[in-house]
């Protein structure tokens, strides 16, 4: 045994499932099947105050509890306003879903263009779907990490972007909402998968074996 390895606690991971599921319903999914729900029972305005209601009142809530607002839902209510300011101005559901494709490939330039940087913003970003302790993002290996993995997660925006734009010009709502969906999900979870597992790599190259749970002495 490797008596130089250090171990690094980490919560249990139901604890890190939820805690990333939570961001996705909030950021993601709820916005979207409110506008679809509002969309289909009253018109295309109910749609879009539904979607950008959500957001405000999460935002608000959060603020009134003295919670911290995570950066993706910043980024989601900034999208949701300018979404919803095309939508109202053209009264186009084209235009209103052709936003999103275009904030693919904002985020694609974002990765890049932070590359350099000491903290990318892909770090940023994991910190609201993952419970990761200082001792380890602040590694220098770690932060090596972020910085080659963010060209990987640019290619999935990327790609992202230029399927949706695919599917947005051929289908109709119903179809372009559940294939973009499912599709975007997919091919996020895809990659997610093979970032941990890049990362547990990176890190049993530094000595360092991550540990979800309590530690053994805690849990007797």
């Amino acid at each position: 045994m490797d008596t130089n390895q250090l171990t690094v606690q980490l919560h249990g991971l139901p604890t890190h499932l939820w805690h990333a599921a939570k961001h996705l319903v909030e950021t993601v999914l709820a916005p979207l099947l409110l506008f679809y729900a509002l969309f289909q029972v009253t018109d295309f305005t109910g749609g879009l105050l539904a979607a950008l209601g959500w957001v405000v009142a999460a935002l608000v809530f959060r603020f009134s509890i003295g919670a911290k607002i995570p950066m993706v839902l910043w980024l989601t209510a900034a999208v949701l306003v300018v979404r919803t300011g095309l939508g109202f101005a053209t009264g186009s559901t084209f235009v209103y879903f052709l936003e999103p494709s275009v904030q693919n490939f904002l985020l694609a330039a974002a990765l890049l263009v932070s590359v350099p940087f000491e903290r990318t913003f892909l770090a940023k970003l994991a910190a609201d779907f993952c419970v990761l302790p200082p001792e380890l993002t602040g590694h220098a290996r770690v932060q090596r990490f972020f910085r080659r993995v963010s060209l990987l997660w640019a290619l999935v925006f990327t790609v992202n972007g230029l399927t949706t734009l695919w599917v947005l010009g051929q289908a109709t709502l119903e179809h372009f909402m559940l294939v973009s969906t499912v599709g975007s999900f997919a091919l996020v979870a895809l990659a997610a998968v093979a970032s941990l597992v890049w990362f547990r790599r990176e890190l049993r190259g530094e000595g360092i074996r991550l540990s979800f749970g309590k530690p053994a002495a805690a849990a007797a």
